[in-house]
C-alpha cells in the first residue's frame, strides 16, 4: 500500500467522522424534546432548536443571557428555589418533574423536566444537562380527567339522593300508633347507590283490626321501587276487601303475575297478618309468602320462630301454596319480623346470624319493642362488610291495654 492510498483511507475515515458529528448535532438541535445545558448557577450555554421553537425565542436571546429559572413561570421559580435545584445538588439528578415554563408570548407550556450534573473533567467545566418534554397533552388530559371525575362524583351524589329520596317513599314516615300496642321498625340500607326492594308497613282495618306486612321483592334499583309501590298498595286494597291473610296474599300473587307481561322478576317475599285487640295482649293471624319466619318474644320464655314454613314466593306460581298460623301475644310479648338481610348478615368469622338468630334476640332487652329493634340495630351496624343486603325489622310488643 503507497503513500496514496494512506492519505485516502484517512481523508475518508476524517469525512465519515464529520458526517456522524452532524448527525449527532442534528439529532440534538432537532430532537423530538428539548435539550440545554447550564452551569452550576443556572446560566444556559447551550439550547436546541426544539426548546427555542417552542419557547419562541432566538440562540442570541437566551445563550449567554438567561438563566434555567428564567424560563419558568413565578411559580416554577419558587418550585424550582425550593425543591428542584436543592434535590440536584444533592443527589446530582431529578427526574420527571412538573414545571410550567413561559414562552416568549407569555404563554404557559406545561413541561416534565429531567436533568443531570457532569462533574467538571479535562474535557471542560461542571454543567447542568436539563431534557424538557412537552407535557401540554398530558396537561389536558389530566384536566379533563379530573372534570370527568367530578362529573362523575356529582352524578353519583345525584343518584344516591335519588335513591334515598325514592326510598323513603316506599316506606311509611311513621308507624301509626295502636292502643295497647309498643311499635318499632328499622331499615338499614346497604348500598346509598341503589333503591332496595324491602318494605314494611302497618294500617288500619275495618272493626279496631290492624293489618301489617314486612317483605323483599326480587332485585334493586328502579324496577324494584316500582314492584315494591305495587305491592304495598295491592296489599292495602286487598285488605279492605277481605283481610284474611292467605286471600290477601293469593289477590296479590294475582297481581304480581299480571306483572310478568312487563319483567320476569315480577315476585317477592313478605309476611302479612292481622293484629287484633283479645283481654290480654293481642290475636294475631298470619300468612307467608316464602319468608323468613317471624320470631316469637316472649317476655319470660324462650324465643321461638312462628311454624309458617311451606309458604311459597308470592308471584312465582299460579297456585301458590301461602300457609296460615295464629298466635298470641300476651302482655310483654313481642313478634319480630325481618327480611333475610338481617338472617344473611356474617360475622367477622363468616357465620351468619340466622344459625343462632333466636339466641341472639334472647340476650336483648325485652318488653319494649324499641330494645329489640335497637340491639339488632347495633348488631348490624358492627358488622360492617358483614353486611350485604338490605334490612328491614318491624318488632310489636304487647302493652297492658
Amino acid at each position: 500500500m503507497g503513500p496514496t492510498d494512506d492519505t485516502d483511507a484517512v481523508r475518508a475515515e476524517r469525512l465519515h467522522h464529520s458526517e456522524l458529528i452532524e448527525t449527532a448535532e442534528d439529532l440534538y438541535d432537532n430532537a423530538p424534546c428539548g435539550y440545554l445545558s447550564t452551569t452550576p448557577d443556572g446560566h444556559i450555554v447551550r439550547i436546541n432548536a426544539t426548546l427555542l421553537r417552542w419557547l419562541g425565542y432566538e440562540h442570541d436571546q437566551v445563550v449567554g443571557h438567561m438563566r434555567f429559572a428564567d424560563l419558568l413561570t413565578v411559580g416554577g421559580r419558587m418550585y424550582h428555589e425550593t425543591h428542584f435545584a436543592p434535590l440536584l445538588l444533592l443527589q446530582g439528578s431529578v427526574h420527571s418533574v412538573a414545571l410550567e415554563v413561559r414562552t416568549a408570548d407569555r404563554r404557559r407550556l406545561p413541561v416534565l423536566v429531567d436533568a443531570v450534573v457532569k462533574e467538571a473533567s479535562d474535557d471542560g467545566p461542571s454543567r447542568v444537562r436539563i431534557m424538557v418534554i412537552d407535557a401540554a397533552d398530558r396537561r389536558a388530559y389530566e384536566v379533563e380527567l379530573l372534570r370527568a371525575r367530578r362529573q362523575a362524583d356529582l352524578e353519583r351524589d345525584r343518584l344516591e339522593q335519588l335513591a334515598t329520596t325514592l326510598q323513603r317513599t316506599l316506606l311509611p314516615p311513621a308507624l301509626p300508633g295502636v292502643p295497647g300496642l309498643d311499635i318499632a321498625a328499622y331499615y338499614h340500607s346497604a348500598s346509598v347507590e341503589e333503591i332496595g326492594g324491602d318494605f314494611y308497613d302497618l294500617f288500619p282495618l275495618a272493626h279496631d283490626r290492624w293489618g301489617f306486612f314486612l317483605g323483599d321483592v326480587c332485585g334493586k334499583g328502579p324496577g324494584a321501587a316500582v314492584l315494591t309501590s305495587l305491592i304495598r298498595y295491592t296489599l292495602r286494597a286487598a285488605a279492605v276487601y277481605d283481610s284474611d291473610p292467605v286471600s290477601v296474599l293469593t289477590t296479590l300473587n294475582t297481581s304480581l303475575r299480571q306483572e310478568r307481561g312487563t319483567t320476569s322478576t315480577s315476585w317477592c317475599t313478605l309476611i302479612y297478618g292481622v293484629l287484633v285487640p283479645a283481654d290480654p295482649g293481642f290475636t294475631v293471624t298470619l300468612a307467608s309468602g316464602g319468608h323468613p319466619p317471624a320470631l316469637v318474644v316472649p317476655r319470660d320464655a324462650p324465643v321461638e320462630a312462628v311454624d309458617t314454613v311451606g309458604g311459597q314466593p308470592v308471584g312465582l306460581l299460579a297456585r301458590p301454596r301461602f300457609r296460615a298460623i295464629t298466635t298470641t301475644l300476651r302482655p310483654g310479648d313481642g313478634l319480630l319480623l325481618h327480611t333475610d338481610g338481617l338472617t344473611e348478615a356474617r360475622r367477622p368469622d363468616g357465620t351468619m346470624l340466622d344459625e343462632d338468630l333466636p339466641a341472639l334476640v334472647a340476650e336483648l332487652p325485652r318488653g319494649t319493642a324499641r330494645g329489640v329493634v335497637d340491639g339488632l340495630a347495633d348488631v348490624l351496624s358492627s358488622l360492617g362488610s358483614g353486611l350485604v343486603d338490605d334490612a328491614a325489622i318491624m318488632v310489636f310488643t304487647a302493652g297492658d291495654r
